[in-house]
């Protein structure tokens, strides 16, 4: 399970390895655009339920912690569908992985 820190302030984000490896390709797309936009998920289940938005912008500190050292192989598809959620009004939202069929 792999931890996003956000700003330094709030309680980490706990995210899947993989998930986070995918997702920080598009964060640092977008950050490295200079483009602000949001980041939404729903709570993990031993949580309290429900969901969360944090507003993402290139001058808020971010660190991306992962608990296995290996670099998963990315999922271009996955990327591309995280790329067209963050580029909506909506902003990104965690999306199960896209998988192509055999």
């Amino acid at each position: 399970m792999g931890i996003l820190f956000y700003d330094g302030s709030s309680a980490p984000i706990r995210i899947e390895d993989r998930a986070l490896a995918h997702l920080k390709v598009v964060i640092a797309t977008k950050l490295r655009r200079h483009e602000s936009f949001t980041m939404s998920w729903q709570h993990p289940s031993g949580t309290s339920p429900g969901r969360s938005t944090i507003w993402l912008h290139p001058s808020i500190p971010l660190r991306f912690e992962f608990d296995t050292p290996e670099r998963p192989a990315l999922n271009v598809r996955w990327i591309e569908e995280m790329m067209r959620s963050v580029n909506s009004s909506g902003g990104i939202n965690l999306l199960d992985e896209v998988i192509e069929p055999l």
